[in-house]
Order: C-alpha cells, then structure tokens, then sequence
C-alpha cells in the first residue's frame, strides 16, 4: 500500500512537472515558433510515456491541453524493443494535421529522439527524458 502511495505521488509530480514546462514553453508563442524552423502554429502535441508505464500518466497534461484547445495524442508504446515504439509513435505524427510537438518521459525521450526526424516534427520537449546523443544507446545513458 506505501508503494501505491509513493507511486501516485511521484505521477502527480511528474505530470504537475510536465504541465509547468509545457505551460512555460507555449506561452512563449511567436519565440516558440522561430526555434522550431516553422511559420505556422503548432497545435498539435504528441505525448510519449515512459518504460513501464503506459500513456494513462498523461490524462492530466491531456485534459489540460485539450482544454488549452490543442489536438493531443498519447502514443501506447508496447515497449518490446525501440525500433516498434519509434514506429507506432511516427504513426501518431502521420497521424496528425500539421506540424507536431513531441513530448517524452524517461525512456520516451528516446523514443522522440528517434521519431524526431520526421519532417512534421516542430520541437521536442523532454520531461525528466533521456536524451541520447547521435549513436548513444539507451543503455550507454545508465
């Protein structure tokens, strides 16, 4: 029972965490805009999660952008092995109308890294991610 309660408490932080940055970053609105190589508005936000765990511990970043009247999507990873977790993220960017920014936890910063380099991709924002430098392997980051 401890374990539950730790474990919410440190979903809360995280997802109070993700919607402090993500509030900070698209406030910025037009400066946003000139770091991403794009002229249009990106409305549409693509949220990865991290290893064990499933996108259900974005509903709050979710409702909160949702509401913020941007289209979201929380990518289901399997997480069996990073080449089908890049494949079922980059279909959730085809997916989407327009430029995307991609947000991941922990292991789905990797996940963004790699899916990253699609065209449609404006930004990546890594909450508490790794981020793996060209040809750095998620066990490298250890």
């Amino acid at each position: 029972m401890k374990h539950n309660a730790m474990a919410i408490d440190i979903r809360t932080r995280i997802i109070y965490s993700a919607l402090a940055m993500m509030t900070i970053i698209f406030s910025t609105g037009k400066n946003l805009m000139a770091q991403t190589n794009t002229s249009t508005v990106v409305k549409n936000i693509v949220l990865v999660h991290g290893g064990f765990v499933d996108g259900s511990g974005w509903a709050g970043v979710y409702k909160a952008l949702k509401k913020d009247g941007y289209t979201v999507a929380i990518v289901q990873n399997p997480t069996i092995s990073l080449a089908d977790d890049v494949a079922v993220t980059k279909r959730a960017i085809a997916a989407q109308n327009g430029p995307v920014i991609l947000v991941g936890h922990s292991y789905g910063g990797v996940v963004i890294t790699e899916a990253g380099n699609d065209p449609k991709v404006a930004g990546l924002v890594y909450v508490t991610a790794f981020a793996p430098d060209q040809g750095e392997s998620v066990a490298s980051l250890n």
